[in-house]
């Protein structure tokens, strides 16, 4: 007979206790996304009425940009709020992963406004236009605040939803910086064309992290193993356990990008509840948080496909 241990759904009041998710970092993270939701939506009307009065298209045009940042931050939002939930008979693992698709959301808007603001730059680098550098100058320094302040409250945090609202804020605050250097030095040289290129630069540098976002919020959706966990690690230090004579069966997976998963089977001849809670504390210092547990006898077959007893030794052992 085999023991089966099963930490993945039991009831609301023991995830509450027990898991991660309740601490105060989400209720943070998503007040840090309300705030930089509430400074960019209120930014980008301003914005728009100063390029209405520097007769500037490129601020106009980014002011667009701004306002489509602001409302795929407030679906960011939303989305980190809904991830808090606790778990329920319709999500037994919880929301965390609604989380994760406002961080795609807002990646995906993001690799479109970057991809906006290259095609606009190049416009106007063909076809130049007349702008009130004074006026850029004034709106230039109130958006490197504005939106550093913005970038300083998501700045920290793991979730990749905060992470995607910060490289959203990371490119206002470098777009104005941009815009600020090559307002200063065109009011004073008239070369117009250092504006779009600067323009350029920067977007392909949010493009490329955009795209590293978007790379690590697929692994996580397909289920690849967390990059900074090592299942060959992980059954050396079970293996060192006592009473474990094999481990085999692992998967790992991560629900958002901060909480991790893990079922195994544990050969063992002497299951108890100490021996749970030792490879439980052992999987903790893997950045496991959630495990499920099975123990078989040493001369148990393992019905789950895929799953291939290996010689009981502590050399030759199977995993996948």
């Amino acid at each position: 007979m085999s023991q089966k241990t099963s930490t993945k759904y039991q009831n609301p009041s023991h995830h509450r206790k027990n898991t991660p998710q309740n601490s105060h970092a989400p209720s943070k993270t998503s007040r840090n996304i309300l705030i930089a939701f509430l400074l960019n939506l209120g930014f980008s009307i301003y914005e728009f009425f100063g390029g209405v009065f520097t007769g500037s298209t490129a601020i106009m045009s980014d002011a667009i940009h701004d306002f489509g940042d602001a409302l795929s931050i407030g679906i960011a939002f939303f989305l980190e709020k809904k991830s808090q939930k606790h778990p329920d008979s319709h999500y037994t693992y919880g929301y965390l992963r609604y989380s994760l698709v406002g961080g795609f959301i807002t990646t995906f808007i993001l690799l479109l406004g970057s991809s906006f603001v290259i095609f606009n730059a190049i416009l106007h680098l063909i076809h130049p236009i007349t702008i009130n550098y004074s006026g850029m100058i004034i709106l230039a320094v109130i958006g490197v605040v504005i939106n550093f302040i913005a970038a300083y409250f998501t700045h920290t945090g793991n979730s990749l939803n905060q992470k995607a609202v910060n490289l959203h804020m990371l490119e206002d605050v470098l777009g104005w910086v941009v815009v600020l250097i090559g307002a200063i030095i065109m009011k004073f040289t008239n070369t117009s064309y250092l504006d779009p290129i600067l323009s350029i630069l920067v977007a392909l540098f949010i493009l490329k992290n955009a795209f590293m976002n978007f790379h690590d919020i697929l692994n996580i959706f397909l289920e690849k193993t967390p990059a900074n966990i090592s299942i060959d690690k992980i059954q050396q230090h079970l293996l060192n356990i006592k009473n474990i004579q094999d481990v085999h069966h692992i998967h790992l997976w991560s629900m958002d990008g901060e909480h991790n998963y893990a079922t195994l089977h544990v050969i063992t001849t002497q299951p108890s509840p100490t021996l749970k809670a030792n490879i439980k504390n052992a999987l903790a210092k893997h950045h496991i948080t959630h495990t499920t547990v099975e123990f078989e006898s040493p001369d148990e077959h393992c019905h789950d496909d895929h799953c291939e007893i290996a010689p009981l030794s502590h050399t030759s052992h199977h995993h996948h």
